[in-house]
């Protein structure tokens, strides 16, 4: 549904698709304290992931709506630290939760927190030219600094997107460092587990640090970029050398199996950061190089990339480790991907900047 996702915050506009996605995420999320059964439980792990793809597609339209391009990816890497903070902040609450009533009402607080921010989003969001709560004057001021340089007069159709090469390139680069992150995420308890010998107790004290990490690296690498922006240089080079800065540290998890077990942590920490740091900045590519009526349309074929990645490399980690693989060279396979992604995204675009498009979008 990132692929829909996307395209529906488009049709929609992000105030109203935004809405849309996040009460019926809502409502899926705190489905699951009513289910009674493994069937109903799955149908509403499905309903959750339908709910979740429109997620980023329209806070990357939401940035592009509201920020110049000097800052949109301070904002973008604020947005991105949210997941960090809600990974970090879930493991207590939901303990503190369980420990007041049970697992059910997880689910139901969950839901019914995500029913509030709609009510918020839809009383607080509008576009710049429509908000109240801004003079007439304000609206054109704020308006003729988000103008883009090139004025587009076109869109495009939907399908049509798969026409440019920084569209693949994008989604390909998604999926090559999703492919790690998604391992990341899925396979760090597991691996802590079987490898270093840790029990739960003491994988949920440590493995909150990587999260925390990676809050961090949304942060930095998202003003990182808006540094070099600010300092003159072009929006090509700031992305860029953000980009490959973040791609530079990704390889050390290739030690993450020859070190003790403290430097696991913080070589995870890296990958974290990295990762985080990485995904601000492909996350608002979109915004800087198409126009606005289809940035939610790129961005959820963008996430839709990162997702199949996920998907893809789980299915091939889990499939060496059952052949009698050790962890060694799953990690040095995760430790190229995004150096290779970010060599993709350079070879396929070439210079990050607005373009034109040609077409009618539908």
């Amino acid at each position: 549904m990132y692929a829909g996702g996307g395209n529906l915050i488009d049709t929609l506009g992000t105030r109203r698709g935004f809405f849309l996605i996040m009460s019926f995420w809502s409502l899926a999320c705190a489905s699951h304290g009513l289910a009674t059964g493994f069937w109903m439980l799955a149908l509403s792990r499905f309903l959750l992931g339908v709910g979740e793809g429109g997620g980023f597609p329209a806070a990357t339209k939401a940035v592009s709506e509201w920020f110049p391009i000097r800052e949109r990816s301070t904002a973008m890497g604020m947005i991105n630290a949210g997941t960090a903070v809600g990974a970090v902040v879930a493991a207590p609450a939901i303990a503190a939760i369980i420990r007041v009533s049970n697992w059910r009402w997880v689910f139901f607080l969950s839901g019914g927190v995500g029913l509030l921010w709609t009510v918020w989003w839809l009383r607080s969001y509008f576009v710049p030219r429509e908000h109240p709560g801004l003079s007439p004057g304000e609206r054109e001021e704020i308006a003729e600094i988000l103008t883009p340089p090139t004025q587009f007069k076109s869109s495009i159709s939907w399908l049509s997107l798969f026409s440019y090469t920084q569209v693949w390139g994008l989604v390909m680069g998604k999926f090559l460092s999703d492919a790690a992150w998604y391992f990341y995420l899925f396979w760090l308890p597991k691996y802590l587990y079987d490898a270093r010998g840790f029990d739960t107790k003491r994988v949920g004290y440590f493995a909150w640090i990587p999260y925390a990490a990676s809050g961090f690296g949304s942060l930095l690498g998202g003003w990182f970029s808006s540094y070099l922006l600010k300092r003159g240089h072009s929006l090509n080079f700031s992305r860029k050398v953000a980009l490959g800065a973040s791609a530079a540290v990704m390889p050390l998890i290739l030690f993450v199996t020859q070190v003790p077990v403290q430097w696991t942590i913080i070589l995870f920490s890296l990958a974290f950061f990295g990762q985080q740091s990485w995904s601000t900045l492909v996350m608002i590519l979109p915004a800087d190089i198409f126009p606005r009526r289809v940035i939610g349309s790129v961005a959820g074929l963008v996430g839709f990339g990162g997702a199949m990645g996920g998907v893809v490399f789980n299915q091939v980690a889990g499939r060496m480790l059952d052949a009698g693989f050790s962890y060694a060279p799953v990690f040095a396979l995760v430790s190229t991907f995004h150096v290779a992604a970010f060599i993709l995204i350079v070879t396929t675009i070439r210079n990050v900047r607005p373009i034109e498009l040609k077409g009618a979008f539908s």
